[in-house]
């Protein structure tokens, strides 16, 4: 939990105690955070129980009157989380062993006090796997841990990992692999084996959560008969929101906007400038929700398949798309399932190896081999589910399809607008993924949904809080903000709410895009931002418009000086984008701290991994 995630929700404090505990906060890790709460806890349990009013809003909260440390009769549950979906299984572990009597304490992998880890005895861990095989952003540190020289050995640990990822990238849930097998590499004894759970999370997570409790039951029930006293006390939230991931609002369309290019057709498969580029600006209504987001979240939208596709799909395979299919206990025609509640854009490795299977073909059959992952990684990352079908012909029946395929999963889009400025409403910048492959027109799932929205529609939606991407509750301190492209879209939301909030820290903005007449996203608002104050510096990168690109890695190293002088005087610096441009930030960090503070590579990475770790670092990367 960095010293910025916490939000009160109606204060009894005034402002000037509030800002005084605001500093005191600021910039502390996960460890002495939870220090400060178990003190501020046990203060509060002498002047009696809390108002409900007064609900914490956590990150990473201890679920129930457990101790605040490791014992032997207290499972802890550590999540490592990108999008939420792990978050959200630890949870619901979490609370199915709370109402079971047992002691439990959950914990953000960043919050975990790692010198607390050789004295767990019964400890489960539950991370995704984001891109190609690397941890969430705010379980890097314990990764590093865990896997480096400091870890302890852990003979007396009893645990379980439950991985969640996609299987459309190679390295499917490489982060619980590798973390499962370095704690028994440690001594630790694996209770059983890890779980991997693809995009239908539930399908695997739900009896993995089953066999977690029922050995925790077993382990603590003998040991859970005497909690110590001194505990961390959780305030819990007083208002539950009506929606959520799994109860969507109907937000009705406000404005659909186009960002960027030249020759706008209309929608459907749109066809625009040189640079082939359709940015929208979206402007959806929260009005009744009771949805609430802070700048740095994302919206969840529940996205309908493009009507092309699935028609494509239909027609490929020559099947009807009224034909009624059972599954799940649910009963709809073909095409409803293939529109609303199947996966057609992602593929993943187990429906290829089905398919594989129905046409017999050794092409496929080869790509699937071990050894293969780069050629496999090279065919999910270029192929849809109908290029495969066109290429590989196979029989496939109804029934047979909607089983194999896996249920459609929400996409994430960054937040771009503050609530102080916007009201009831909630603004996206849209990138509509629209080209030619193989032949054919391709449209993006949800980028070609919300893109398509006309006045009336609606889209189903629901707020994924993202606490790890907040403004620093410091209102002086200065802020750096890297968003290349629709990277750029929470910093629209920071801005608007540092002047909201008449923030009196710096903000520095590095933007990049191919083209400068085409692709400068909200253009005329940062030129405003910058006349008016609420900007104070802006440097940008379009990569396409000179004979040598430059990209927004270059103007970092470009400013090195002044970047470095910023973060030693405590600025908070915020990556949005693409992975392998964070990667590439990343690297021209390190070389900035390597040229400017006169140090190693190793010392240089210790470095940012510190402001990582303190909440200063906060990456959102997709």
């Amino acid at each position: 939990m960095s010293a910025t995630s916490p939000a009160l929700a109606p204060s009894p404090l005034p402002d000037e105690r509030k800002r005084l505990l605001a500093q005191v906060v600021d910039g502390l890790d996960g460890a002495s955070l939870w220090w400060v709460s178990g003190y501020a806890a046990g203060l509060a349990q002498a002047h009696g129980p809390a108002s409900p009013q007064l609900a914490l809003l956590p990150p990473a909260a201890v679920v129930s009157a457990a101790p605040a440390g490791a014992t032997t009769s207290t499972l802890t549950i550590v999540y490592g989380s990108q999008t939420g979906n792990a978050k959200r299984q630890a949870e619901q572990l979490a609370a199915a062993a709370e109402a079971a009597g047992l002691g439990v304490r959950l914990l953000r992998a960043d919050a975990y006090p790692t010198r607390e880890l050789a004295r767990e005895r019964l400890l489960y861990v539950v991370i995704s796997t984001q891109g190609e095989g690397d941890p969430p952003d705010d379980a890097i540190g314990l990764v590093e841990f865990i896997s480096g020289k400091r870890a302890p050995r852990l003979p007396e640990l009893r645990y379980a990992v439950l991985g969640l990822g996609d299987s459309s990238y190679a390295d499917f849930c490489g982060i619980s692999r590798r973390l499962d097998a370095r704690l028994a590499e440690l001594g630790a004894n694996r209770l059983f084996a890890v779980g991997e759970a693809d995009l239908d999370i539930d399908t695997v997570a739900t009896p993995w959560r089953e066999q977690a409790l029922a050995q925790a039951r077993e382990l603590l029930t003998s040991e859970h008969a005497a909690v110590p006293s001194a505990t961390v006390t959780p305030l819990r939230p007083a208002n539950v929101p009506a929606y959520s991931h799994d109860r969507p609002f109907a937000a009705e369309l406000l404005l659909n906007q186009p960002l960027s290019g030249r020759n706008f057709k209309g929608p459907g498969f749109l066809q625009y400038g040189a640079a082939g580029k359709d940015v929208r600006h979206i402007e959806l209504s929260l009005q009744g929700s009771g949805l609430h987001y802070e700048p740095g979240d994302a919206l969840g939208i529940w996205q309908r398949n493009p009507a092309p596709l699935v028609e494509g799909v239909l027609r490929t395979l020559q099947l009807d798309g009224e034909q009624a299919v059972s599954h799940d206990g649910q009963t709809l025609p073909l095409r409803e399932w293939l529109a609303g509640k199947r996966e057609l854009n992602k593929l993943a490795r187990p429906l290829l190896a089905l398919h594989a299977a129905q046409s017999r073909s050794d092409e496929l059959n080869d790509l699937l081999a071990p050894g293969r992952n780069a050629a496999l990684a090279e065919l999910l990352n270029t192929h849809q589910l109908i290029d495969v079908l066109r290429r590989w012909p196979a029989h496939w029946d109804a029934q047979e399809l909607v089983a194999a395929l896996r249920p459609l999963a929400p996409r994430l889009y960054s937040i771009a607008s503050s609530r102080k400025r916007v009201g009831e409403e909630v603004h996206l910048t849209v990138d509509v993924l629209n080209y030619e492959a193989f032949g054919y027109a391709h449209l993006g799932a949800a980028s070609g949904f919300l893109s398509s929205l006309q006045d009336g529609d609606s889209a189903p939606v629901y707020i994924e809080a993202n606490e790890r991407f907040r403004l620093p509750a410091d209102g002086a301190r200065d802020v750096l903000m890297i968003g290349p492209g629709t990277g750029v879209a929470p910093f629209r939301g920071f801005v608007q709410e540092r002047a909201e909030t008449a923030a009196s820290g710096r903000n520095w903005l590095f933007f990049g895009a191919q083209h400068f007449n085409q692709d400068f996203l909200y253009q005329s608002e940062w030129q405003e931002a910058l006349r008016n104050g609420e900007l104070h510096r802006l440097d940008l990168a379009f990569s396409r418009d000179q004979a040598d690109k430059v990209y927004v890695q270059q103007r970092l190293r470009e400013s090195g000086r002044a970047v470095y002088d910023w973060l030693e005087n405590g600025a908070h610096l915020y990556v949005c984008g693409a992975i392998g441009m964070g990667k590439d930030v990343h690297a021209a960090l390190l070389d900035i701290v390597i040229e400017h503070a006169g140090v190693d590579a190793d010392a240089a990475n210790d470095y940012l991994t510190r402001l990582q770790t303190g909440g200063r670092y906060s990456r959102d990367v997709y």
